[in-house]
């Protein structure tokens, strides 16, 4: 589930108020009904079919962000401001999505194709896209580490196996260690950080080279969405020209091999 960016409240633009609008022609689904549709997602996925009592409130996330949590036997369902406009079979397909997580099961695929046919529209994610630029926070440390230099290994990187052609994005360590995420290149804000669990001695040069080597194939490929309106991050393209890294097999085993060894990286104090 996600959580609120803290810091930061969306407030839509004029412009992006009336694309808001004009998305559907329709009069949207008021609360009632919104939360009449998380009632019956309870009654399905909770054995005993029981309804606790549900507030329901549109926040302003940046981007489709929501959340569900439990506190004190109610539940608080947080509708992203950007799915206000969004139609009542979407918000039943984003109900059975959010309450299965909560019984740690998963929502049917055709309740989260109800949702994904809404928030996969092209117009939507454009206007996510805008949220993101104009009030997103991306947190931009130094390309050099202790022990690591980012922008001299993108250089080799992009000269080795890209002729030069890609172009440079901000390099960044993550402010914190983290092990579950090891790279993430955000094509909103031009930005590819690395976990700064991997600036270590412990920690191989040709593993960091692979990791900034698979973010800047993120920006060689593109994400696409395939004809069932499945967003595809690592296309077959993607995944060929990953293993062309000289050391792609060694970097893979060590990963698998070290999850421990970067847990308790991530652990230490930045």
């Amino acid at each position: 589930m996600l959580f609120p960016i803290q810091g930061i409240t969306f407030r839509p633009t004029k412009s992006q108020q009336f694309r808001l609008q004009t998305l559907n022609n329709f009069v949207p689904p008021t609360l009632q009904q919104i939360r009449e549709e998380y009632q019956q997602a309870f009654k399905k996925y909770d054995g005993l079919r029981r309804t606790p009592p549900i507030d329901i409130s549109f926040y302003p996330y940046v981007g489709i962000n929501h959340t569900i949590r439990i506190r004190d036997g109610s539940v608080y369902v947080r509708i992203g401001e950007i799915c206000r406009q969004m139609p009542l079979t979407a918000h039943r397909g984003l109900a059975h999505v959010l309450v299965a997580k909560l019984y740690r099961r998963k929502a049917t695929a055709e309740m989260r194709r109800l949702y994904s046919a809404y928030i996969d529209r092209p117009e939507i994610r454009e206007l996510a896209t805008d949220m993101k630029r104009e009030r997103g926070r991306k947190v931009v440390t130094t390309s050099e580490g202790d022990h690591y230099d980012l922008d001299s290994m993108f250089a080799a990187l992009n000269a080795r196996y890209f002729r030069n052609r890609v172009k440079k994005p901000t390099l960044t360590w993550s402010a914190r260690k983290t092990y579950r995420i090891l790279g993430h290149h955000d094509a909103t804000h031009g930005v590819i950080a690395i976990s700064r669990s991997l600036d270590s001695k412990s920690v191989p040069r040709f593993v960091v080279e692979y990791v900034v080597f698979h973010e800047m194939l993120h920006i060689v490929h593109p994400t696409k969405t395939d004809a069932n309106g499945r967003r595809l991050n690592h296309t077959p393209a993607f995944r060929r020209d990953e293993q062309k890294y000289i050391h792609f097999n060694a970097a893979e085993r060590w990963i698998e091999q070290n999850v421990r060894l970067l847990k308790r990286e991530a652990k230490k104090r930045t």
